[in-house]
């Protein structure tokens, strides 16, 4: 028996000892190359900015598939700050693009850079994960509902992208954005009523009606799956429109099926 294993470890480091130093991972969905992306950012926190899953998931996915990105956010004051832990407006006054740096590492390509200088002509599509800095901070939404006004340079960006036939990204929230100032258009924001389950439940359902009241269509999508509108080449996720404390894989996945169509509309 210890001859055995004596063998068997030396047979172990045999091949180990033939392998390389590190083993590089080149990852097996890449095949759009340098496809270029814009994520636009509206701070940090789901309570008063991006929420943090959705920005990251979206950031995965877009490197997963071979994707080069830059980070974008409004250079202005948020609306109103909040205390995570209690569900409640707190004191003090936070920049909206310094928020969004968190997302960072600060550096090169992978600064935050001011949503004023995003030029649709460098891009290939655009990406707004949500959060409530989407109703917040990159619109009035949250005080005027359907008769809101989006950030200058959002609406400029949206209609840039739009009038350029290149593909927008939304997540939860952000569908409001794009139905506030393109006509016609196809999203998801999930289930159009409340429905509770041992999954999860949906909360925000009363934004679907005012999505409509927009001019838009609405289609029912669970969380892991993306509505795409191949006309407009709009692609919509239900994100965390949908409260679930277990279950976020089906949020990753659905964000990465967002992410996936963009990029093959993309290379159109």
């Amino acid at each position: 028996m210890l001859a055995s294993r004596a063998l068997l470890s030396k047979q172990t480091l045999a091949v180990l000892a033939q392998q390389p130093a590190a083993f590089v991972h080149h990852g097996t969905q890449g095949t759009w190359g340098n496809t270029n992306v814009a994520v636009v950012f509206s701070g940090c926190g789901w309570w008063d900015g991006t929420d943090v899953h959705e920005g990251v998931y979206t950031m995965y996915h877009l490197s997963r598939n071979g994707a080069r990105f830059q980070m974008f956010a409004p250079n202005q004051q948020q609306t109103e700050v909040m205390d995570h832990m209690k569900k409640q407006a707190s004191s003090g006054d936070r920049n909206t693009m310094v928020e969004s740096a968190r997302f960072s590492h600060n550096q090169g390509m992978m600064q935050m850079h001011d949503l004023s200088k995003l030029d649709v002509n460098t891009f290939d599509a655009v990406i707004f994960p949500g959060g409530h800095g989407v109703i917040k901070n990159l619109s009035s939404f949250m005080k005027d509902g359907k008769d809101c006004k989006l950030h200058g340079d959002v609406e400029r960006v949206l209609k840039e992208f739009h009038r350029s036939r290149k593909p927008i990204g939304l997540s939860s929230m952000a569908p409001v954005l794009a139905c506030r100032v393109l006509p016609s258009l196809e999203v998801t924001m999930g289930y159009e009523r409340e429905d509770t389950s041992r999954w999860g439940k949906w909360p925000h359902t009363n934004m679907v009606q005012v999505v409509k009241s927009m001019g838009a269509r609405h289609n029912v999508r669970e969380p892991y799956e993306a509505h795409v509108d191949e006309k407009n080449k709009v692609v919509s996720t239900p994100s965390f429109m949908w409260e679930t404390d277990f279950h976020y894989h089906y949020i990753f996945d659905g964000i990465g099926n967002m992410v996936k169509h963009v990029m093959r509309m993309s290379s159109k």
